[in-house]
């Protein structure tokens, strides 16, 4: 069974999931729920069996020693942009092994089985070249995949699902509700809830 290694950018917490933010509710509670969100994204990756290696591009310090205490890779982050981000990770992780498949994960999927991103990886790595499954509406990326030898071309943003297409990259068609379930406004978090959240955004929900 063909694994893979997985880059996913985490913005500094202050400036995360803004759409979320209380503007009358407590700071604290807004970050330890974004960074809710990216634990239960990244212990969702590790967890699958067609995962290799997750790396973590960040520069925020909370983040990356909240995820190393786990013993996760994190990788600072350049600041230049989402896709500079996923760019830098795709440099280390084939500086170490040239032909690995690089996945881009987005990092506020909480709701993320193990099971789903298996099936989303086998698919990819079936379609060749470079794949990427859209988000639940259809217009954003949650994930793509460049085959061993193939550039990773990150072109996530608004809009992103177009763009990758128009790339080149093959969009995937499998369900996977889980994986295409990513966080950015409230109702987007509710959804997620009804699908089941991870430990942590759990518990950061019940906490508020």
């Amino acid at each position: 069974m063909q694994r893979v290694d997985l880059v996913v950018p985490v913005k500094r917490l202050v400036a995360a999931k803004t759409r979320l933010r209380d503007p009358a509710g407590d700071p604290d509670r807004h970050t330890r729920l974004a960074l809710a969100l990216t634990l239960d994204t990244v212990a969702a990756a590790r967890a699958a069996q067609r995962v290799r290696a997750v790396v973590v591009v960040t520069a925020d310090r909370t983040v990356a020693a909240t995820l190393r205490e786990s013993g996760v890779e994190v990788a600072d982050d350049p600041l230049v942009g989402l896709n500079a981000a996923y760019d830098r990770g795709a440099r280390l992780l084939r500086e170490r092994d040239p032909g690995t498949a690089i996945g881009a994960l987005q990092a506020d999927l909480p709701a993320l089985r193990p099971a789903e991103l298996d099936a989303a990886v086998a698919a990819a790595l079936a379609a060749g070249g470079r794949a990427f499954t859209a988000d639940a509406e259809g217009t954003g990326t949650t994930f793509l995949l460049a085959a061993g030898g193939v550039a990773l071309e990150p072109r996530f943003g608004g809009g992103s699902a177009q763009r990758h297409r128009a790339s080149g990259s093959v969009p995937l068609d499998g369900a996977w509700p889980s994986l295409r379930r990513d966080v950015d406004t409230p109702a987007d978090l509710a959804a997620a809830v009804r699908l089941g959240v991870g430990a942590h955004t759990r518990a950061a929900l019940a906490a508020v």
